[in-house]
């Protein structure tokens, strides 16, 4: 790992770099790099939203017997509440992996941002880009599986909420962190172990991160607004190391 960038441990000044990243969204040096991604998320999530309203809706009338019609106002919540869940692991990642090239670039553009100057770095070649983010998601995609099977274990179900919010805000630390760090020259392990050296700051933004994914409208702008917050905690953190 870089004996230079060191992620700054502090939980407040991590979320404070989350609210960084969405108060420079609307900078006119980040614009062109926010149009594809977000095009990205809003045609996947519509897609998937609608396409999954349309098998339900038959799925739910062929289920329920006439005279039980009125269980229908319980079961559309628990679609939503199921679609958020798997959506978010699934269809945030795909939405990731098509977005990486483009969030690579914002990530290093917001440090120009924030240094006033060239950041020096070389724009990583898209299929190294690509690549990381797959492999990514094989890292999380092999812890979640085996995840879901605390929901049916009597005793442990109790506590698989608290341990699905805390794998939540760990994946999304890893996934949004990942782009500066990557800039920086840190590999996929490096960059875990930076992120384990600052773990309480790490989950704190993940989980902020995770909390504006699960809002509405508002989630198409969160995954930009967080590489961006990403890319300030990295470059604050590096300033106050070499400091």
């Amino acid at each position: 790992m870089s004996e230079v960038l060191r992620l700054r441990k502090n939980p407040a000044f991590a979320i404070h770099c989350f609210f960084k990243g969405l108060a420079l969204l609307p900078h006119k040096s980040l614009r062109k790099y926010l149009l594809i991604p977000v095009l990205i998320n809003l045609v996947l999530y519509s897609s998937v939203l609608g396409l999954g309203y349309y098998f339900v809706a038959g799925w739910v009338e062929s289920l329920i017997p006439t005279w039980l019609s009125w269980l229908e106002w319980f079961l559309w919540p628990v679609f939503f509440l199921s679609f958020f869940i798997i959506g978010f692991f699934s269809f945030t990642m795909v939405a990731n992996i098509i977005a990486s090239p483009f969030y690579s670039q914002l990530a290093n553009k917001t440090i120009e941002v924030l240094s006033g100057k060239p950041s020096g770095i070389e724009e990583q070649p898209v299929a190294k880009v690509v690549w990381s983010e797959v492999k990514r998601l094989g890292y999380i995609v092999t812890r979640m599986l085996p995840l879901l099977l605390l929901f049916i274990i009597p005793g442990v179900n109790l506590l698989a909420p608290i341990i699905w919010a805390l794998f939540g805000a760990w994946s999304m630390s890893m996934e949004y962190m990942a782009y500066p760090l990557e800039n920086k020259g840190l590999l996929f392990k490096e960059q875990k172990e930076a992120l384990k050296a600052a773990r309480l700051a790490s989950l704190s933004y993940g989980g902020i991160t995770v909390l504006g994914l699960s809002i509405p409208v508002v989630n198409l702008l969160i995954s930009p607004a967080a590489v961006i917050g990403a890319a300030a905690y990295a470059f604050e953190s590096e300033a106050t190391s070499v400091k």
